[in-house]
């Protein structure tokens, strides 16, 4: 089935390769038919870690919109969400996600996430990259006053 809004998603991806601006990734945000941001994998080239395609294209869209969360918007996306970019979509609540290539397409070409979410399923301790809780007695202030604050903002 072609869909307009994955085959732009496509492109951009192919364009970022060429370009060398990145990976083989891109993303489209739709909302009402029309296409409010995208977003390519700039990684490299903002030496940011974070900067995957969806992550740049879920920053773009809720500064178009004026709000953190994605409400009734679909992301249009080239490859299956890592587990950064599942997280960072369940929190800005789109309302669908479509996607084209999977985690074992992109695995074959190098991008394998499986360690990730394997590391994700280890306790604190086990981690390759360990992990110790410290002041947790101190940290658990804030959760109070954050009950209490009258103006704040859910999410």
């Amino acid at each position: 089935m072609q869909n307009p809004f994955m085959a732009k998603a496509i492109e951009l991806s192919i364009e970022n390769v060429r370009s060398g601006n990145g990976g083989p990734f891109a993303a489209v945000i739709v909302k009402e038919g029309q296409v409010i941001a995208q977003g390519t994998n700039r990684v490299v080239s903002r030496n940011d870690p974070t900067a995957h395609a969806e992550i740049v294209a879920i920053r773009e869209a809720c500064r178009v919109l004026g709000h953190f969360q994605l409400t009734g918007c679909e992301i249009y996306t080239t490859c299956e969400p890592c587990p950064m970019c599942m997280a960072a979509i369940y929190w800005a609540r789109p309302a669908k996600v479509y996607f084209a290539s999977t985690g074992e397409d992109a695995a074959r070409y190098g991008f394998d996430d499986a360690y990730i979410r394997e590391q994700l399923q280890l306790p604190p301790a086990q981690k390759k990259i360990p992990m110790a809780q410290i002041m947790r007695d101190q940290a658990l202030k804030a959760f109070p006053l954050w009950e209490q604050k009258t103006d704040k903002i859910e999410y």
